[in-house]
């Protein structure tokens, strides 16, 4: 199709001025889908992977409804993006009394409450600034702008990360693992929890299907309300479930994503460099090879691979708000893992999810530095230059 009918230019002829018109409005689209092809085939456990992604198929989308030219699609487009904070807003207010009789009160259960008071505050941060004194108005005008820009950044990348973590977990798992890390996730009494259950037969359901080839390595400490240890109730587990003790190793100091994966790592070490089967962290911390080798799988070679790696396969079973996290930080750990998510009730997701999601940006915090950082040098100057009369 010719570049000058793409939008129905009203007949002008092809010319540079309408080149450089159509090179501006795909450029959002075509730039960040470039990046997130050659950073996906690179390395698909990125967040950046997200933002491209997003950026490509919202702008995609925009241009697309252009291009049709359809009023009344236009009108339903519009009138859906309008109504999607305030039907967002409504979700999560009720999704938040239906965590707090299922979970109880806690910080946690008020995360969906907590992401609705934020989206509020920002649709309604433009009329704020009229109910305080004019004196003080330019302050209150700065911080509201920034926490606009800020807020408008978090929500962009809250939908990226939504939507790539679905398009993460259905990529095609084809490979037979070594080893499948299972990640903790509280106990009931000496029992998994049923979130926790979920993630066992989840793990148990991959290692049958690959002939019950590979060990598991369940990975969780001891919590100080827990009789035991998460990895300790998770070996038991297996054990009724029929699994050989062979085919079982325990981390059992991780109190964190990073430690489960970071201590993991050190027991599947262990394991391949012994020929022993390295049932605890106590035998870990013991063995100094193996206390190096841990220190070691935080630090990268030039190539960005890790030493110790070796040529294993490796699952990292959790649930399934919760596997690009753990994607990301084995990658980070040059870990050769694939994500492999259980069921998670469709009550609970939002709260989980707004959970990794905070905790995925505290590792990213960067743009938000950069973001405040050229909003206020903007106003600086903009203070120096147009209200002292500098120039």
């Amino acid at each position: 199709m010719p570049i000058d009918s793409l939008f129905g230019d009203a007949g002008a002829s092809l010319d540079w001025q309408y080149i450089i018109s159509y090179a501006i409005l795909l450029a959002p689209a075509v730039i960040p889908g470039v990046l997130f092809v050659y950073s996906f085939i690179k390395e698909p456990r990125q967040f950046r992977n997200a933002l491209f992604l997003f950026a490509t198929l919202a702008w995609s989308s925009i241009l697309l409804v252009l291009r049709l030219n359809n009023f009344i699609l236009g009108l339903i487009l519009v009138t859906l993006v309008l109504l999607t904070p305030f039907l967002t807003i409504g979700f999560l207010l009720i999704n938040t009394i239906v965590v707090v009789r299922n979970n109880g009160f806690s910080l946690t259960s008020m995360l969906p409450f907590l992401m609705a008071g934020f989206l509020v505050l920002l649709i309604a941060s433009p009329t704020i600034v009229n109910y305080f004194d004019p004196d003080v108005r330019h302050i209150i005008v700065f911080v509201l702008g920034l926490f606009t820009l800020e807020g408008l950044w978090f929500s962009f990348t809250f939908m990226a990360l939504l939507f790539y973590s679905w398009v993460y977990r259905l990529l095609p798992r084809r490979r037979q693992y070594d080893y499948i890390i299972i990640h903790g996730a509280g106990l009931d009494g000496p029992r998994p929890t049923p979130l926790l259950a979920g993630r066992i037969d989840k793990a148990l359901e991959l290692w049958k299907k690959q002939h019950q080839h590979g060990k598991f390595v369940v990975s969780g400490g001891q919590g100080a309300d827990e009789i035991v240890s998460e990895a300790q109730a998770m070996r038991d587990y297996l054990l009724e479930k029929g699994v050989s003790a062979d085919a079982i190793l325990m981390e059992d100091k991780s109190t964190t994503t990073w430690e489960n994966l970071r201590y993991s790592l050190a027991i599947i070490n262990a394991d391949r460099a012994t020929g022993v089967d390295a049932t605890s962290s106590a035998a870990v911390a013991s063995s100094g090879d193996v206390t190096t080798t841990a220190s070691d799988a935080s630090t990268s070679d030039a190539s960005g691979t890790v030493a110790s790696n070796g040529d294993f396969t490796t699952a990292v079973v959790t649930s399934d708000f919760h596997v690009f996290r753990c994607a990301e930080y084995a990658h980070n750990l040059g870990i050769k893992a694939d994500g492999i998510g259980s069921h998670t009730k469709g009550w609970y997701w939002p709260t989980a999810f707004i959970r990794e999601f905070i905790a995925i940006t505290k590792a990213h915090l960067w743009p938000y530095l950069v973001i405040g950082g050229l909003y206020t040098l903007i106003n600086v100057l903009n203070y120096t230059f147009f209200y002292l009369g500098v120039v």
